[in-house]
Order: structure tokens, then sequence, then C-alpha cells
């Protein structure tokens, strides 16, 4: 009921939520999720499903992973983690190392109860980035137009990576707190945790994945398959190589990633399955599903807990230190290594948005089955860590849904608001400027408001023919105080004579012509006021230029007139400052 309820009342504003506000369903779910859950309305409690209700969340989790997974490794270019194996080598294995222990050390600051290596094991919970939120995020409106592809897929790629990876991290710390001897540990830990575990999941995965590509394109050629069971491979093989890899007990989440990376390697898979939306319809079935999940399985009422050191105060601080120490620092020191991230700008978009979601519940649920039930009186450090894990891993789970669900919003509004700022200071700082330098001669000039009739003391001149002027030469010699119509960033078309008039475009504000003097007696200039919204300058033998142009004073166009001298005449080079 929850499930579907929430999906049909967020259809209906997913545009608005997604295209408009920048708000995915991981948010809205979430927020959702805790409304009906126990805390709340009571209507949804997944720890009511019997004692088993650890592992119900553990299975839920894992599925909706591999999915998310196996979509990205299909959705990335072909051959692309061949093409960018170095970049992702630099970036998951260093990254998640620098982040491990830099998480560590705040867990250990902030809850002196826990020992070192039992803050190894919750760190290792929140190393890896959640695939499910970065793709939700960088799959969006605001990332596809502001964000570079090839930093979008790098994003992807990592997120997908680091949470396979997550397992060395967590076994480590495992098993140096369940084993009798750090050597034993060490041992378990190289032939366990990476060549069993991650080595062999990923060759598995690898595996599966061409021999499943190379078997469609076979029953492609023989007409056996059609379009429609290429797309259900995005469901179906996420789930068989999932289960067949946890059967035998290596990673499956790596290897549900490898198995879509290899199953359009040559990129065929994605030719066939191109414009379908059955992945995205099942990709937001599942998110949405998930993130109610996680929304009413957060322990609220375990955000404190004295004896074990957990408030609210101490979990705040907390997620505060890893959004700003856990990823950022690292890549900013290492994104020169990596050729997708271009510049320090981009190492921090990357560096910000690691978020944690689905994995770190995944992982931490994982490492709570491995370390058994805590007995009541906390007699053991892993009795003590087992019973810390839940707290504050959804806590941090939780702030950095909230801040990095909402982190798009906030940059588009911060967008926003500093380029109305700066049309605002750029139209005032134009306004000022165009008023300081406007020449002295343009100040008497008599002005009106467009649209009034002109004052009646507005002076009026007689036309004067061309052979009433006495002497060309000082005619030419007046002509010659007017600057050069570049600065009025004129456009001239042809050859004119006094008869053909030519057309150019000019500003008010532009127009700046010193020492240029228009007098009552002169048989040069006449001024006349054409019409209630116009003013027309015209010269004899002269051609003239109009254009509508905004008022200095009210912003509405005005129709002006400007003579243009004869080609004969040399108009010297003037700039305004």
């Amino acid at each position: 009921m929850c499930l579907g309820g929430f999906i049909v009342a967020f259809s209906m504003l997913s545009l608005l939520a997604r295209e408009k506000l920048y708000v995915n369903e991981v948010v809205i779910g979430t927020a959702f999720g805790v409304f009906m859950g126990p805390y709340f309305a009571g209507i949804f409690n997944p720890r009511d499903w019997g004692h088993h209700s650890s592992t119900i969340t553990l299975e839920v989790m894992r599925i909706v992973l591999a999915t998310g997974l196996f979509a990205i490794g299909v959705e990335l270019p072909k051959s692309y983690m061949a093409r960018h194996a170095k970049s992702l080598l630099a970036m998951v294995v260093p990254t998640m190392a620098i982040g491990w222990v830099v998480v560590a050390g705040l867990l250990r600051a902030l809850f002196p109860g826990l020992s070192f290596i039992s803050c190894l094991a919750i760190s290792a919970c929140l190393t890896p980035t959640d695939p499910i939120i970065c793709a939700a995020i960088v799959g969006g409106k605001f990332a596809r137009k502001h964000v570079p592809l090839n930093l979008r897929h790098i994003i992807s790629a990592e997120s997908a990576a680091n949470d396979g990876l997550a397992y060395p991290f967590l076994t480590l710390a495992i098993y140096l707190t369940v084993d009798q001897s750090k050597s034993e540990a060490i041992a378990h830990w190289i032939v366990i945790g990476w060549l069993y575990q991650v080595f062999m999941g990923v060759l598995i995965g690898a595996l599966a994945g061409w021999g499943f590509s190379s078997l469609m394109k076979f029953s492609h050629s023989k007409g056996f398959i059609d379009r429609e069971s290429y797309v259900a491979q995005y469901l179906a093989l996420a789930v068989f190589i999932t289960g067949l890899v946890k059967s035998l007990g290596s990673d499956d989440l790596l290897a549900a990633f490898a198995a879509g990376s290899a199953i359009s390697w040559d990129g065929d898979f994605n030719v066939h399955t191109e414009g379908e939306i059955f992945a995205s319809v099942i990709d937001l079935l599942l998110n949405c599903a998930c993130f109610i999940y996680i929304g009413a399985w957060i322990p609220f009422n375990e955000f404190t807990i004295p004896e074990l050191g957990i408030s609210p105060w101490r979990l705040i601080v907390l997620a505060i230190g890893i959004l700003f120490l856990r990823r950022i620092p690292a890549i900013l020191m290492l994104y020169k290594f990596i050729p997708e991230i271009s510049s320090w700008k981009e190492a921090l978009f990357c560096g910000h948005f690691g978020p944690m979601g689905v994995g770190a519940v995944f992982i931490s649920t994982l490492a709570i089955h491995k370390l058994g039930e805590p007995h009541v009186a906390l007699e053991t450090q892993r009795d003590v860590l087992t019973r810390s894990l839940e707290p504050i891993v959804a806590f941090v789970v939780l702030a950095s849904i909230i801040i990095h669900g909402l982190s798009i919003p906030f940059f588009n509004l911060g967008r926003n608001v500093s380029r109305t700022v700066s049309i605002q200071v750029t139209a005032t700082a134009t306004s000022v400027r165009s008023r300081h330098l406007a020449p002295e001669w343009l100040h008497h000039i008599n002005r009106y408001v467009v649209g009034t009739q002109p004052a009646s003391n507005t002076p009026e001149m007689t036309v004067v023919p061309p052979n009433d002027v006495e002497n060309n030469a000082v005619k030419a010699e007046k002509m010659s105080a007017i600057p050069s119509l570049e600065s009025l960033s004129k456009t001239y078309s042809g050859q004119a004579g006094p008869s053909s008039p030519r057309a150019v475009n000019v500003s008010t504000e532009e127009l700046m012509v010193p020492n240029l003097m228009v007098n009552d007696d002169s048989e040069l200039f006449r001024r006349r006021p054409t019409s209630a919204n116009s003013e027309t300058y015209a010269h004899s033998n002269s051609s003239t230029m109009k254009d509508e142009v905004p008022s200095t004073d009210t912003g509405e166009l005005v129709e002006i007139d400007v003579a243009v001298p004869p080609k004969s005449v040399h108009f010297p080079e003037t700039r305004s400052e």
C-alpha cells in the first residue's frame, strides 16, 4: 500500500519535482518512509516482520544494489573500464583508504568507548559511495546541463566500483575483531577478503557477462530473441549473477558491476536496448521501494544511548566531519592523476558527491550478521561494536540523503541568485557610467518623457537648402569636428549619395560626440521635433540614419535620426573614456 500510494502520488508531480525543483525520488521517498514509519504514523515498520528482519533488510539492499550496479555497468560507454582503468584505480583505492582511516579517527575521537579496530569496522560501512543516489543525481536535468559527460561517467563508475571494494575494508576489521591472533586475521583477509571474494567475484561476473553477451548475439542472429527479451536482461541477469556469486561466497556486488560492463563491452547490448524505458521504470520502482524502506528502518530511538556515548550532538559533529574530510581532501590531492578531472572545482564536485545510502545500510547489516547478536551486558568490544553500528550508520545515512539529495536544488538556487545580483549590479554600473561619460553638449539638449508633448520653448529651426551654404570649406571644417562613427557601432550598407539614406544602428548611450556645438544660429545643423516620441537631427546635403533605441531616462524606445556626413568629409577618430 505504501509503495503503490507513493509511486502514484510521486508520478503525478514527478516532472515538477525532477525538472523544476531538482528533487528526486531518493529524498522524497526517504521522507515518506520516515513519515509512514513506526516513529510517526506507525503504518509501516520493517522491524515487525519477525526475528529475521535484519536478514530481510540485507537481501532487499542486496537486490537493489546489484540491479543498480549492473545498470551502471551496462550504461557506461563500450570498453569504458579498459580505457579508464588507470583513472578509476587512482580515484577509487587511495580515496577509499584515506577516507577509511580519517573517518575511523573521527569515530575514535567522538566515541571513546570504541577501540580503533571497531572504529575501522564502522568506517568501512561508511566508505563506499552510494551508486543509487549518485545515479539519481548525475542523471538529472541539472547534471546533464552543467556537469561534463566525462565527469558524470567517472562518478558513476567510481560509485559502482567502491561499493564492491568495501568488502576488504570491512573484512579486515571483522577478522581483527573475531580472530584470536593478528597473523591469522591478516591471512584470512588476504586469502578470503581479496583473492576469493574480490578477484573471484570480478572474474565470475566478467566471464558470465561476456558469455551471456555472446549467447544473446548468437540467438539474435538466428532470430530466437526479440527486443523485449534483451531489455528483460537488465533485471534477470543482475539477479541471476548476484545469486550465483553469493552462493559461491564471493563479492556479488562487484560481480554484478563486472557483468554489466562485460555484457555491453562491444556496445551491441546498448544498440538493442536503446530507447527502451523498461530499465528506467524498474529503477524507479526499486529506488522508491528501497528508500521508503530505509526511511521506515532508521532507528530514531537509538540516537541517544548514554552507555555507549551516543548522543545527537556527537552524531551531528560526526556527520559534518565526514562530509568535509571523508573524500574532498583525498580527491583534491589526487585529481591531477585523473585525466577526467580537469580542475580543482571539478575535484571539489567529485569529492562532495560521495553520498552514503543503500551501500552503507547493506554493509552495516552484513557486518552485524558476521559479528552475531550482542550480549545484553555489553561484555566485550565485539558487543559494543555490534550495538553501536546501526545507530551511527543510520544517522550518517540520513544526513547524507538530506545533504546530497538537496545539494542540486541549493546549487541551482545559488546560481539563480548570483545571476540576478550580477545583472542588477551590471545594469546599475552601466547606468551610472553612461551618465558620467555623457558629453557636455548632450546635457544642453532639451529632453522630454516619451509619450508626452514637448515643451513649448523647444527651439525650431528652419530648413536651409544646400545651396544657401556659402562656403563649402567652412562646412567641411565644421563637419571635421565630428568623430569617427565606428565607435557608435554603425553598420553601413553600400555607397550612398545625398539622396539615398544609409541604414545604421546607434545607441543614445554610445552617442558621445565631444567638442560639437549646436547653436541656434548654425546654418549647418537643424533640429526639429518630428513627433511626440522622437527627435530628428538632420544635416543639409547628408543622408539620415534611423534606429529605435531605449531612452536613457525611461527605458522606452525612441526613434533617433542622426545625420551622416558625405563620404568626402574626413572624420578623425576619438575614443570615449
